[in-house]
């Protein structure tokens, strides 16, 4: 008996091939793959990923159409049409998701953004979305520690910088000295843990920690001179933002890096930049 799971991903073995599609076997009366979502040359028997939810007729179907989120994960989407029960939002598949009225914060507006997490419904078992996230994070047992690589989602700005959602499940902080870039509310981002402090607060940089981090920035300083004639207008006097448009990276990132590089007799400092020394 197949274990499918809602709103997820999952792994079935075709059972039988009908007129509109196939049925997938789920241990009852089979789950239906629709034949415009069903690849070139699938037959009984075959096993396929699929991503499984309910259709309007309160049915499970499958799709091999990829949502922008599966039941746990937040997301960014966009509200398609707003009616007295709720609003329905673009996840990417032909039915849009649910999000009831008591699960929004302010009321929505077709046309506009809005950043929720999915879960399953207790009383139908349908994807449905709430704006209600705070509530479901938790800091009080955590699950990372220092230096430990996260997902980031940005969540919110505050007075001390940017509050983050980590792993879709703790909330963290990076601080506005750590911003070296334009964030907006729903960007992902690949970071790490820089502090655990009392309280189980947490401090968040984007990108990687440590050396680790300046290993990678130096084979992109390199390349980057490599691909300017072996020269780069660009010092410890540098202005942040100049050096994070074109780098990619922070100002305090860049003189660790470039210190590296030097140390290692691969660049020399010059009164205006930095000079690639072939080997």
């Amino acid at each position: 008996m197949a274990d499918v799971n809602v709103g997820q991903y999952n792994t079935l073995k075709v059972d039988r091939k009908v007129d509109f599609g196939f049925y997938l076997d789920d241990g009852k009366e089979g789950i239906l793959l629709p034949k415009r979502f069903a690849p070139h040359g699938l037959k009984k028997g075959d096993e396929i990923a699929v991503f499984v939810y309910h259709d309007s007729d309160n049915r499970l179907v499958a799709t091999t159409q990829k949502p922008l989120a599966v039941v746990g994960e937040i997301v960014m989407l966009k509200a398609v049409s707003v009616t007295k029960m709720g609003a329905f939002l673009d996840w990417g598949l032909m039915k849009d998701l649910f999000v009831a009225k008591s699960q929004q914060l302010g009321g929505m507006r077709e046309g506009m953004t809005y950043l929720v997490k999915l879960y399953l419904d207790d009383m139908t078992g349908r994807v449905a979305a709430t704006e209600k996230i705070e509530s479901q994070l938790s800091n009080e047992t955590l699950t990372v520690k220092e230096k430990d690589i996260v997902e980031l989602l940005v969540y919110r700005q505050s007075e001390l910088g940017w509050v983050m959602i980590i792993n879709n499940t703790h909330l963290g902080l990076l601080h506005n000295s750590e911003v070296f870039t334009t964030l907006h509310a729903g960007d992902k981002h690949t970071g790490f843990v820089k502090a655990v402090l009392p309280g189980n607060k947490i401090d968040v940089v984007i990108g990687k920690p440590g050396f680790q981090k300046v290993e990678d920035e130096s084979d992109k300083v390199l390349r980057l001179l490599r691909e300017n004639n072996g020269y780069l207008p660009y010092h410890d006097k540098s202005d942040p933002q100049e050096i994070y448009d074109f780098f990619g990276m922070s100002k305090k990132t860049f003189k660790m890096t470039t210190g590296t590089l030097y140390k290692q007799r691969k660049i020399q400092f010059t009164q205006t930049g930095i000079k690639l020394l072939e080997n």
